[in-house]
């Protein structure tokens, strides 16, 4: 037998931070939603990528971990009781402005009148090192990509390999609690802020960091998923052996639209061209907020993106109710209306 489909005003692709908003958004107008997410949880990037780390440019706070961003976010939203759809991605779309329907990868139908594709840059994995046995070590946790929680490499023996801002940030993090730091990159350049190169110096003239270049991953030694040694070697066939207890490769994200790409909707370079004034895209009923929309002079930020995320539920607004304007009020005098 075949569950029936939920029902929503708004379908929300993603639930990271420009998402949640949209979420919020929704609420304050009465619309119903839910979030779809190919993770386990809630957050995107922010969660997978950058819990531990903080941001700068959010509004009224001069600096916020990630992962402390999303609980606010989570926080306000609560009131809303928004469904949440994870560790699925959604395949299918068909229908017209007012009726879709859409369907996931873990067999759930939805029936929206609107959908919102907030993806980001799409659903993203991280760029893994072509070593042998690396399944075994990433099941155990001994091979990561993410940092999500600082405090687990305590007194921890790490390679982090990588010449970008993401390996050289948590080498210096991890540098303070970690027993040793190798900081293993191809060449003996690295590719970062002038301040952040300053500090690995810093770092490595104290002994808490110490710089293995110019060597690259080959291989991993241990027993059944515990990590004991990082094999490396230059492109001369010099090798080392690194003891340690964890591999951090930070290598960069491949990210991919999936099936969003194939929808009959127009996209450009893994982007969504939206009309600015709306954030609709060229299928009517679609709208895409945050890194995956395209505009002229659009700025890859988490606070554009609440801004697109408002005016994204305004304009379906009409969508939803068609033959009911909508006046705007302030929340200050609105309040946090019930769900509709």
């Amino acid at each position: 037998m075949t569950a029936s489909p939920r029902q929503t005003d708004v379908a929300i692709i993603g639930a990271g931070p420009t998402a949640l908003f949209a979420a919020f958004e929704c609420g304050m107008l009465r619309l119903s939603s839910l979030l779809i997410d190919a993770l386990d949880c809630v957050g995107g990037q922010c969660a997978a990528l950058y819990a531990e780390k903080p941001i700068y440019d959010i509004p009224a706070h001069p600096a916020i971990e990630g992962g402390a961003l999303i609980e606010a976010l989570e926080a306000q939203i609560t009131p809303f009781n928004v469904p949440r759809l994870l560790g699925q991605r959604v395949e299918g779309l068909q229908g017209q402005r007012g009726d879709f329907t859409l369907t996931t990868s873990a067999g759930e139908t939805i029936r929206a009148k609107a959908v919102i594709i907030a993806a980001g840059a799409g659903a993203f994995g991280p760029n893994r090192p072509p070593l042998d046995g690396l399944d075994a070590y990433e099941k155990t946790g001994a091979v990561q990509y993410y940092v999500r929680r600082r405090q687990d490499f305590t007194d921890r023996r790490i390679v982090v390999a990588g010449g970008g801002d993401s390996a050289l940030d948590w080498a210096l993090s991890l540098s303070d609690i970690a027993r040793h730091v190798y900081l293993l990159h191809r060449r003996d350049r690295f590719r970062g802020a002038p301040e952040t190169l300053a500090r690995i110096e810093a770092q490595v003239a104290a002994g808490k960091i110490e710089k293995v270049v110019p060597y690259q991953l080959s291989g991993l030694r241990g027993e059944n998923g515990r990590l004991q040694a990082v094999e490396v070697a230059t492109l001369d066939g010099a090798a080392r052996l690194l003891e340690a207890d964890t591999l951090l490769p930070f290598y960069g994200l491949s990210t991919d639209l999936g099936p969003i790409a194939v929808w009959p909707l127009d996209t450009h370079r893994s982007q969504i061209p939206v009309t600015p004034s709306t954030l609709e895209t060229s299928l009517p009923g679609v709208f895409a907020i945050g890194d995956v929309a395209s505009y002229p002079g659009k700025l890859k930020l988490i606070l554009q993106g609440f801004s697109e995320a408002a005016m994204a539920v305004h304009a379906i607004h009409g969508v939803v109710h068609p033959d009911t304007p909508l006046h705007f009020e302030h929340s200050t005098s609105l309040g946090l209306p019930g769900v509709a």
